[in-house]
């Protein structure tokens, strides 16, 4: 059995198209786009790229772009002044600070400035909370993408084992609470479980996001398990000199006994920036007090 290659890059592109269908409704109705801000602190060419990539896929979905670029001194007061002009301007709906910040800037404190209802990120306190109990507000885009994904090809998740290998706020910590919320059974594994892969060899759902390059192998698979790989990393390629991108799962050995599974790249990386759009536009239909459609997006 080989299994199904999970195609992230074609779901992504089938929510980004419905996010700019509704963007495009929402304009006519409230006489104005839709808005995310972007803030980037400093030159680095990964959250440069980053920054790009995002504000050419808002233009693309029929939203408002607005990048603010500032350099790698600022000040923490400046950078929080900025967050809150941010906060009070209705032209922007969505704001997203580009991370990791300079060492010496207080990231937890930039995050907490952020308004929740504009938080699409899904990063602060508030909206973690209202996660956990059940109530409305932003996720995390990473582990939406991810939910999106198994209900899409599993339907209804309810008495299924899912282990979730990481414990991130970004990540880990959001994604079992979602799968918690669809009735599966869930385990958080880390780096101090015991005996990792017995654990992980029950689960029905592997949901991979401890930033180990391959470190899933085939014998932790239980046959017919969809495997969604999270893991992004850098590795040595045959070729002296280059390099290559691998997930946390030994994507070719795993295929062979699982049922479904996330290519790196092309699985889950397509699907943050497409729930970015998401969420950005979620965000546009509450603060101007329209209704949207919970099956619409």
């Amino acid at each position: 059995m080989i299994a199904e290659r999970i195609d992230g890059k074609a779901f992504a592109q089938s929510l980004r198209e419905r996010v700019g269908r509704l963007a495009a409704e929402f304009a006519c109705k409230a006489g104005r786009k839709a808005g995310l801000a972007v803030v980037l602190v400093g030159e680095d060419q990964a959250s440069q790229v980053y920054v790009r990539s995002k504000g050419k896929a808002t233009l693309e979905a029929n939203m408002a772009s607005f990048e603010h670029r500032l350099p790698a001194d600022v000040s923490g007061a400046e950078l929080l002044a900025l967050v809150e002009r941010l906060n009070v301007d209705p032209a922007v709906d969505g704001i997203l600070v580009q991370l990791p910040l300079p060492g010496y800037l207080d990231e937890q404190a930039v995050i907490s400035a952020i308004s929740p209802d504009k938080d699409v990120d899904g990063f602060h306190v508030i909206n973690a909370g209202r996660l956990s109990v059940g109530q409305t507000g932003f996720v995390p885009c990473t582990p939406l993408g991810c939910m999106m994904m198994l209900t899409d090809r599993l339907g209804d998740l309810s008495g299924l084992e899912a282990v979730v290998i990481g414990r991130s706020n970004i990540v880990g910590k959001p994604m079992a609470q979602l799968l918690l919320d669809a009735n599966a059974t869930v385990t958080i594994a880390h780096s101090r479980t015991k005996n990792l892969p017995d654990v992980v060899r029950r689960a029905d759902i592997v949901v991979a996001a401890v930033g180990r390059p391959e470190m899933v192998r085939k014998d932790w698979i239980k046959p017919g398990a969809t495997v969604i790989d999270v893991g992004i990393n850098r590795v040595a390629a045959a070729e002296e000199g280059k390099t290559r991108l691998v997930g946390d799962v030994a994507f070719d050995e795993v295929s062979e006994v699982a049922g479904a599974i996330t290519p790196v790249p092309g699985g889950v990386g397509p699907m943050t920036i497409a729930v970015l759009l998401r969420n950005t536009l979620v965000a546009a239909y509450r603060n101007a007090g329209i209704a949207l459609a919970g099956d619409d997006l």
